[in-house]
């Protein structure tokens, strides 16, 4: 079997890399970083193979052991990817058997593992890229997929490293490595090179061949040496840009290209101009012969020089410069310049300068509002943003409001803070969402948010692009939020809101710090005035704390309490506030005073009304009421005791009063029924005398030659025994119906037809006085009602009707079905089966004011307008109406008509078994 792990091919190709030895490779920590991020996992590492151990090269997570950490083979997972070049995966390392003898598995910090290996250029595998977790775990296809991505990345680092093909002559640490197993060494080296006397001849007898294909092959070689060139300097993890001897780009790097999507320009005079170049202070361009590229080409010789791009519609860029021009035996043939990328690293140097400058903005502000604009202007500068702003959380956690905004200078950013809210909830707009999670929240570019958020949309119409939002907390209490906005689309970038989150856990500290202070500041003002206001209160306030044997002792006793002791109550320290209570409680309410306070003792709330024999020897009904509470251990009891001797009196004649109105009140009710029992007997009397008047004169009337004066005196004794004869009438029908003594014989009554009736009947007297009598009602329209009485309803509100609409008015009667009982509201909707019938008859009469509308049904009311137009009647149809009306268990409204004139709306039960 093939013993891979001490290949010497494999080793040499290892240490020509250089990693072993390597402090720190950036893109290999990228990678194990983005693993811990894609995987969910606790730790990342990449690791390479020696001949006797396993170096840890890079590292990543909390769970992965630390870089450079030597482990022995023997105690390593990874070097069995090595030994069979395939990937391996542990679900469980402690159920494997094979593992029991790696010290990580039986220490319990390696439950699950993950591993791809990392080739060589030539096939030969160096090290293993693989992620582990404490806790066992199932790797599904996608993560080993992602593995295998990122150990593609990684693979080009090592590609990057390694020497070009060819049989490079041995390292001597190489052959050191090999020890005994390398121990014929010049006897190797002898072979090798008879070896490739074969190949020489080899390539001696292949040569014929190859001229008779025309030189393909050495193209094909030359075609392979500018991929390979190529394929290498795309790899770097830096830019490079090339010029020939004319200043045409000639080569311009993927990391490069990366940066500048446009491609290669076409001259490098144009360079500074299109990627807009300036000089390490951001300000000054850099155009034309002052281009790193173009003053390299000129023969000079740069390096680690700094400069800023700004390509439109792109974040800005710091680069370190090295620069050459590239000369030859026929002279200057080109330049070369090599551009690191070192943004991230000015960053976070400028960061470290901005967290000395909010540490001392932080040391000067006097308030807390000074010092958030001092951090948000330190911030943004350092980051190079737009603008910054500092949102606080209200001492109530109710709301979140903007109290310090700074914008970069000459910067127009009315359009985003004029006429904007400046205060949300949790979880309203940008800063809500930000305190509601308690975590950071990047937007890379608000255009294409879909949100909505109102910050967002008028930022983005003021030219601002990314926003990132950073809670400021105190231990898991969020004190507020900084906002920070940028002109370019950011993507989310984790190192930098690391960075931040040290800048904001200092300004929590300052934030919660102060607040202490301005709190403290701010209660010892209003316990001043709190003891201003309470001393002016008669009442007694009072704060007792509950021992753990049950007794009590006083808090807090506001001093202005003579009310209620009739002169100062004086406390020692130990005094059991409720023994001394307990000595002024009248005796008959100490029963209950104990049952009171035993409620409180127990944490419930509770209050008393109890007798108390002042210091004075007054005695007064006292209120107490207490709200018991606990802070930590302690219970403690806050209340109030109020005298209620006076409200107490006064309560005591108001029931008195009661008691003798209710007494008044029962006689009028025995009045009123034997007002109504002699209404009913007189109208029943009257009937009699009544008739026998209208019989003689009926008799008179038709007397042969009687005069015509006699006449005239009969037709007027008999018109007004009729009116006579219908005001009794009345009384005894309202008499009957609210004393419940004329029952209704409800049926199914076809509402329509009896309605039709009864405006045809009315239509004559309605044409006498030109007035337009109209009907709208549906066929179907049933009613479960008395037919007679209802009938008198209609007779009722058609007469009333038509006798208070002037001439040429219009009267008209609309029915349907109808859920609601609102007045005057137009009958129909529902179904009807469940529902109500709503007759409206409706006048363009006089009307009714209306404060009368209220009284509008009463007996003998008739409206003000009536009488001042000189109608007569008795008021009492619409009593009569509204007590039909009731007895069917419906209702009769009055409401004003659009356009003058009353609307009367009756609403009956609708008789859910007729047909519809």
């Amino acid at each position: 079997m093939t013993d891979h792990i001490h290949d010497r091919l494999r080793l040499r190709a290892l240490r020509a890399t250089g990693l072993l030895e390597a402090e720190r490779v950036p893109l290999l920590d990228r990678v194990t970083r983005l693993a811990v991020r894609w995987l969910r996992v606790p730790g990342a590492m990449v690791s390479l193979i020696d001949a006797d151990r396993q170096v840890v090269v890079s590292t990543a997570g909390c769970a992965a052991p630390e870089r450079s950490r030597r482990t022995p083979l023997s105690q390593s997972l990874c070097r069995h990817i090595v030994a069979t070049g395939a990937p391996l995966t542990v679900p469980d390392t402690r159920a494997d058997t094979r593992w029991r003898g790696v010290g990580a598995v039986a220490r319990g910090d390696l439950g699950s593992y993950a591993g791809t290996p990392l080739r060589a250029p030539a096939g030969q595998v160096l090290g293993v890229l693989c992620v582990i977790d404490a806790a066992p775990r199932q790797w599904d296809a996608g993560q080993l997929d992602a593995l295998e991505d990122l150990a593609a990345l990684a693979e080009a680092e090592i590609a990057l490293r390694s020497p070009r093909p060819g049989p490079p002559a041995e390292p001597d640490r190489v052959r050191e490595a090999s020890g005994g197993r390398d121990h014929d060494r010049d006897g190797d080296r002898d072979r090798d090179r008879d070896r490739d006397r074969d190949r020489d001849g080899d390539r001696d007898r292949d040569g014929d061949h190859d001229r008779d294909r025309g030189g393909d092959r050495g193209g094909a070689d030359r075609q392979d040496e500018r991929m390979f060139l190529r394929t290498l300097l795309d790899n770097l993890d830096v830019g490079v840009d090339a010029c020939d001897r004319d200043g045409r780009v000639i080569l311009t790097n993927r990391p490069l290209r990366e940066i500048r999507p446009d491609g290669p320009h076409r001259h490098v005079m144009e360079t500074g101009e299109v990627f807009q170049i300036f000089a390490a202070d951001g300000r000054t361009p850099l155009r034309g012969a002052r281009v790193p590229l173009a003053r390299a080409l000129a023969g000079e010789r740069i390096d680690g020089e700094e400069i800023v791009t700004r390509p439109p519609d792109a974040e800005p860029r710091r680069f370190s410069v090295t620069g050459r021009p590239i000369d030859g035996d026929d002279g200057r043939l080109g330049a070369v310049v090599i551009l690191r990328d070192v943004t991230a690293a000015h960053r976070a140097e400028t960061l470290r300068s901005a967290q000395h400058a909010v540490a001392e903005v932080l040391a000067d502000a006097p308030s807390s509002r000074e010092a958030a604009a001092g951090v948000a202007a330190a911030v943004t500068e350092a980051l190079g943003w737009t603008y910054g702003e500092y949102w606080q959380v209200d001492s109530g956690e109710e709301s979140i409001a903007s109290i310090a905004f700074w914008s970069r200078p000459g910067r127009d950013l009315s359009a985003f803070t004029a006429g904007h809210p400046a205060v949300f909830a949790r979880g309203q707009d940008l800063p809500g969402l930000a305190w509601e999670r308690g975590e950071p929240v990047w937007i890379s570019d608000m255009a294409a948010d879909p949100r909505g958020f109102s910050r967002l949309q008028a930022g983005s119409r003021a030219g601002i692009r990314s926003a990132m939002a950073l809670p400021v907390r105190s231990g898991d209490q969020v004190l507020g939020v900084l906002i920070f906005g940028a002109d370019h689309p950011q993507q989310p970038d984790d190192d930098l809101v690391d960075l931040l989150d040290g800048v904001c856990a200092h300004v929590g500290r300052y934030m919660e710090r102060r607040r202490a202070e301005e709190l403290a500041v701010v209660l010892a003002e209003s316990r001043r005035q709190f003891d201003q206001i309470v001393n002016q209160l008669t009442d007694k306030i009072w704060t007792v704390e509950v021992r753990p044997d049950g007794t009590t002792r006083a808090i807090y006793v506001n001093t202005e309490h003579t009310a209620v002791f009739g002169g100062r109550l004086h406390l020692a320290p130990d005094d059991d506030f409720i023994a001394v209570m307990l000595r002024f409680v009248h005796p008959d309410d100490q029963d209950a005073f104990r049952a009171y306070c035993a409620e409180l003792i127990a944490g419930r709330r509770a209050q008393l009304q109890y007798r108390l024999i002042g210091l004075d020897g007054v005695t007064r009904w006292i209120w107490s009421r207490g709200v018991p509470r606990r802070e930590g251990e302690r219970l403690l009891v806050d209340g109030i005791s109020s005298d209620v001797t006076a409200h107490r009196e006064i309560a005591e004649e108001r029931e008195r009063l009661l008691a003798q109105r209710q007494q008044q009140v029962d006689r009028l009710r025995e009045l009123d029924a034997m007002k109504d029992d002699l209404m009913a007997m007189a109208s029943h009397e009257l009937r009699s005398p009544i008739g026998v008047i209208r019989s003689y004169a009926e008799m008179l009337r038709e007397a042969p030659g009687l005069p015509a004066e006699l006449r005239a005196f009969i037709e007027v004794i008999d018109r007004k025994s009729d009116h006579l004869q219908e005001l009794v009438d009345d009384l005894l029908d309202l008499a009957r119906l609210e004393s419940g003594r004329v029952s209704v014989d409800a049926r199914t009554v076809w509402l329509t037809r009896l309605v039709r009736q009864a405006v045809d009947e009315h239509r004559a007297a309605a044409q006498a006085k030109r007035i337009d009598l109209t009907a709208d009602l549906p066929h179907h329209l049933h009613v479960h009602a008395d037919p007679v009485r209802l009938r008198q309803v209609m007779d009722n509100l058609l007469s009333n009707a038509i006798k208070y609409t002037p001439d040429g008015g219009a009267v008209t009667v609309t029915a349907g079905h109808d859920g609601g009982p609102d007045a005057g509201a137009e009958p129909g909707g529902g179904d009807g089966r469940d529902g109500t019938v709503a007759v409206t008859v409706a006048d363009s009469g006089i009307g009714i004011p209306a404060d009368q509308y209220e009284q509008l049904f009463s007996r003998f009311f008739r409206a003000s307008t009536a009488r001042q137009a000189g109608i007569k009647g008795t008021g009492l149809g619409l009593a009569i109406t509204k007590a039909i009306v009731e007895a069917h268990g419906g209702t009769v409204t009055a409401a004003p008509r659009a356009g003058g004139g009353t609307a009367f709306t009756v609403r009956l039960p609708a008789d859910p078994s007729a047909p519809h």
